[in-house]
């Protein structure tokens, strides 16, 4: 393989073609690491292309370490596979739960990629898996400890209490699960091989015990010096272990706590956007297509209606290439999942050299837009640092305002300008 065309999987997945297996192992040379295409440095970490990518090209493929489906979202009723993450709904099943129309009929039900008649549950206590190789996977990796047997409804056991905590305290909109962390206890217990897999997840950016308190603070809300203990004390009773006796006190569950709020990547799936992405690819007559347009845009104004917008399988995982990628308020790289699974796609924004620095935006498109205070604002709450990318360089001068501010004082400065104006500038 060469440059950053990498593909990055830790067991075989359903319907994916065949793959190398590579986990990146580093290897000290001089000041610097080296992680086949991973480059870390003394001031930070960093993802470099060894050869030019054009635009839409697909720079990386990567399965996470370890991953986990918000546990509020699976109470909700969004299936999803237990270990990839895969929607386990038909397009038609998913539409009409989101919709609420239960007499809903889809077109085109060959374009839905869920397969039904391959779904397993773990025998013992029946989780659902997309696959008898997802439900090996998972087995192998972590779920021979985690599984809870026939005491999946016993709210006593260890696990389902520490479940039942993490929920009272972190609410929809969900960005991170205990669970990340329960795996990653589970999968060094489980491994042959547990100084690989503790040598891998202390790749992960770690902080200082400030910027800890600060993003414990952002996950849990203002009690989340007492949350945070209640949590540790359940984490402990359900998967104490010597080798990792660290992770257990009280600084080092906070900075375990902390390194799965920092660097964990959400990931969404969806049976139904995977079913419009294949409508749109239709080649219909114009008057099929229009039908086609019509009844998809009803679909999405039902959802709104009786949904909002929560239309994905959601969860989070570390992915140890992309988690990497330093932020940029002009990218060239964005994540994305097409596969309906974990498999992270890292693709090029625009065209990439060889030696320039592979970047992803930690803000969505319209936060890109804003002021660079305003940006900053995001980001120092958010992730706490401050960008120094080409694109804030380059606004320096700009006045120092967040982009509220603009608003509120364009407003102020509209209303001098007369009642029609005034009108004009409320409006807009």
């Amino acid at each position: 393989l060469s440059g950053l065309s990498l593909i990055v999987l830790l067991a075989p997945l359903p319907d994916q073609p065949a793959l190398s297996h590579l986990i990146p192992e580093p290897t000290a040379n001089a000041n610097m690491v080296f992680c086949n295409y991973l480059i870390i440095s003394p001031q930070g970490k960093g993802l470099f292309a060894k050869r030019p990518f054009k635009k839409g090209d697909t720079i990386f493929i990567e399965q996470p370490l370890v991953s986990s489906q918000f546990l509020w979202n699976a109470l909700y009723k969004y299936r999803a596979c237990e270990y990839c993450l895969r929607a386990l709904e038909t397009a038609e099943e998913n539409a009409r739960r989101l919709s609420g129309r239960a007499a809903l009929n889809l077109p085109h039900p060959e374009l839905c990629k869920v397969r039904p008649d391959r779904h397993q549950a773990c025998p013992h206590c029946q989780v659902m898996y997309c696959s008898a190789e997802c439900r090996q996977a998972a087995w192998e990796q972590h779920h021979r400890l985690l599984c809870i047997g026939s005491s999946h409804h016993d709210p006593d056991h260890p696990l389902n209490k520490l479940q039942d905590a993490w929920r009272s305290v972190h609410y929809p909109p969900e960005t991170s699960s205990i669970m990340i962390m329960a795996r990653m206890v589970a999968t060094i217990k489980q491994a042959q091989d547990k100084e690989r897999w503790q040598r891998l997840f202390s790749h992960f950016c770690s902080r200082t015990a400030n910027e800890e308190e600060e993003i414990v603070h952002k996950l849990l809300g203002e009690k989340f010096q007492g949350q945070l203990s209640l949590l540790r004390n359940l984490f402990t009773t359900a998967l104490y272990e010597d080798r990792l006796s660290q992770w257990f006190t009280p600084e080092g569950f906070r900075s375990l706590f902390s390194l799965v709020g920092t660097n964990g990547q959400g990931i969404g799936t969806s049976s139904l956007s995977q079913w419009v992405h294949a409508c749109d690819a239709l080649e219909l007559p114009s008057q099929q297509r229009e039908q086609l347009d019509a009844l998809i845009d009803q679909l999405y104004k039902d959802i709104d209606k009786e949904t909002g917008d929560f239309l994905n399988c959601e969860g989070s995982g570390l992915f140890l290439l992309q988690s990497s990628c330093n932020h940029s308020c002009a990218p060239n790289a964005e994540a994305s999942f097409p596969d309906n699974n974990f498999l992270l796609h890292l693709s090029a924004l625009s065209d990439i050299s060889p030696g320039e620095e592979i970047c992803i935006s930690y803000l969505d498109g319209c936060q890109r837009e804003r002021s660079r205070h305003s940006r900053h604002k995001i980001l120092r709450e958010n992730y706490l640092f401050v960008c120094s990318c080409q694109k804030c360089m380059s606004q320096m001068d700009d006045a120092d305002m967040t982009s509220e501010e603009e608003e509120e004082e364009e407003e102020a400065e509209g209303e001098t300008e007369g009642d029609d104006m005034e009108d004009e500038m409320t409006d807009v």
